[in-house]
């Protein structure tokens, strides 16, 4: 099954879209639903698990592989408690590389920080950033 594109008329020669074929929009919503999950540190077992479905089927909507159903991204919102609008914030083009870089590199230092056990060592990270953070 194929889908034109938005616009389109038969005959002026635009190739037909393959209607099961996941888009760049698709690939930015399951790049946003992995940025959340990591977030919130679960893994990809975790949340699959949450939503009802397998690992293999929460590694493809991340990857952007497989399409999203309405049901599927409202449960996603529900289980990583951000409102549907969440996964599209940033599809205007607005947000460069560098701001997702910098995004990715913010989720990698939540994730860690999470993951130090000794309350101490948080605390002296914590000084240390607002520490930094005063010399700019």
């Amino acid at each position: 099954m194929t889908r034109l594109m938005a616009g389109s008329a038969v005959g002026q020669g635009l190739a037909a879209i393959p209607a099961n074929r996941a888009s760049s929009v698709d690939r930015h919503v399951g790049q946003r639903i992995r940025d959340r999950r990591v977030m919130l540190g679960l893994s990809q077992h975790q949340m699959a698990e949450m939503i009802g479905v397998n690992y293999q089927q929460a590694h493809k909507n991340e990857r952007g592989i497989n399409r999203i159903s309405a049901g599927r991204l409202y449960e996603l919102s529900r289980v990583l408690n951000v409102p549907i609008t969440f996964f599209y914030d940033g599809l205007d083009g607005i947000e460069d590389d560098n701001g997702s870089s910098r995004q990715r590199m913010c989720l990698e230092l939540a994730r860690n920080f999470a993951s130090i056990s000794n309350e101490k060592h948080q605390e002296a990270l914590s000084q240390l950033a607002r520490a930094l953070a005063a010399q700019q």
